[in-house]
């Protein structure tokens, strides 16, 4: 059975995170990626995350951070810095779909392997482009991570505990969230700009991407709240500002989030939980009242939960149709029935160390599923594979590549 994306071929000179997250998402797809990295070092993030397992137990030299995000890839090893690298990917980029890097505005084209340059080569040629700040403006020419994204979005100033509380302070995501929100965009452009060229056009594009606005693009929910209002919205901890209640409640013996979302299902919970006559008070009877008094609500529904351990709330709750689930360790999620159900932790088998878990891409297509495919790349693990097959080199002359240090 074909996948999605069969025949189609991508270039991941992306390093970290974003870049590498959508031509992961695009392998998964059925594409062929080669993952372009440096000799010697390979991705920065091969040396960021925990060690993973060896055959044997032992701490392996892959890490968990590389393997999140680079499964279904080859990985060939290019010094691009040098005219004999450069030159070698110009060859790959004449052949290729889909470029995808992330390499800071203006860095690929000192080295002749910018978009200009390798749609001249190439003109069907889908090419990329994913900084911090995007290829224009003031910023453009700054480097940036993920929490400098979630800072200057604002999202950081709504993420943490509200004022006057105990730990009070904004804090960031528990997760590169700006980076994989960019990775998402990345991918939606790039199947966009590919149907363009086929069904349209004949020729690819250029596409400029910023952690920056795909970030802001993402909480664009709470950018309305304030452009509708002119009311700079707080932090609320595990709280919403526009729907109550919608918290994590203590119960006996831990938190529950309940999401609360429209008037019948506050009136279900409220039956619940024993107290049926909040429904029907004058100060909690829509959902804008009870956003605007949570305070008061969240006091009243305190008590109630405290007296019956997370499991059983979560039973009663789920039983009336009203939204809750446990607030889950790493452990208890891969144990829940649901996600073992959807199969969302699955396996390869990998080079070096054996049977590997791996957690799978969730979508579930009818007639093209995603295959398990190859395992992440060790460094330069199909060089002389990929300089072969695509390049037509021979043996004598990647060793002579191989020597010079140039792959």
């Amino acid at each position: 059975m074909t996948s999605a994306l069969d025949g189609v071929k991508v270039l991941d000179l992306s390093r970290v995170f974003s870049g590498p997250w959508a031509a992961q998402m695009l392998a998964d797809f059925g594409a062929d990626v080669i993952k372009v990295e440096r000799p010697g070092r390979g991705d920065d993030v091969r040396h960021q995350g925990y060690p993973m397992p060896d055959r044997n137990g032992a701490p392996s030299r892959e890490t968990s951070s590389f393997v999140a995000m680079n499964r279904g890839k080859r990985s060939l090893t290019i010094d691009i810095s040098r005219p004999a690298g450069q030159a070698l990917v110009r060859q790959l980029a004449a052949s290729a779909d889909i470029l995808i890097e992330n390499f800071k505005a203006g860095d690929l084209r000192r080295h002749g392997l910018d978009y200009d340059s390798l749609s001249a080569l190439n003109p069907r040629l889908v090419y990329c482009s994913i900084t911090g700040f995007g290829q224009t403006g003031p910023y453009s020419h700054l480097p940036g991570y993920d929490p400098i994204f979630q800072s200057m979005s604002g999202l950081m100033s709504v993420t943490g505990v509200p004022d006057g509380e105990p730990g009070a302070g904004p804090v960031k995501a528990g997760y590169s969230v700006s980076d994989l929100t960019a990775g998402f965009y990345a991918v939606s452009a790039i199947l966009a700009a590919l149907r363009h060229r086929d069904q349209i056009s004949g020729t690819g594009q250029h596409i400029d991407l910023a952690l920056l606005d795909a970030q802001i693009a993402a909480i664009s929910h709470i950018g309305m709240n304030y452009l509708a209002s002119g009311k700079l919205p707080a932090r609320m901890g595990s709280a919403s500002q526009i729907t109550a209640p919608f918290r994590a409640f203590a119960c006996r013996d831990g938190h529950l989030m309940v999401a609360v979302g429209n008037d019948s299902q506050f009136r279900s919970f409220c039956g619940v939980i024993g107290l049926p006559g909040l429904a029907d008070d004058a100060r909690f009877d829509t959902n804008p009242k009870r956003a605007a008094e949570q305070a008061e609500l969240s006091r009243l529904i305190e008590p109630a939960m405290l007296a019956r351990s997370v499991t059983q709330w979560n039973q009663a709750l789920a039983a009336a149709n009203v939204p809750c689930g446990p607030i889950y360790t790493m452990d208890q999620v891969f144990e829940d029935p649901q996600v073992r159900h959807r199969q969302v932790l699955g396996s390869v088998e990998h080079t070096a160390l054996g049977s590997m878990p791996v957690i799978r891409n969730p979508i579930h297509f009818s007639s093209t599923p995603i295959a398990p495919g190859l395992p992440p790349p060790m460094l330069g693990e199909h060089t002389a594979e990929i300089l072969r097959a695509e390049l037509g080199l021979s043996a004598d002359e990647i060793a002579r590549l191989h020597a010079e240090g140039i792959v």
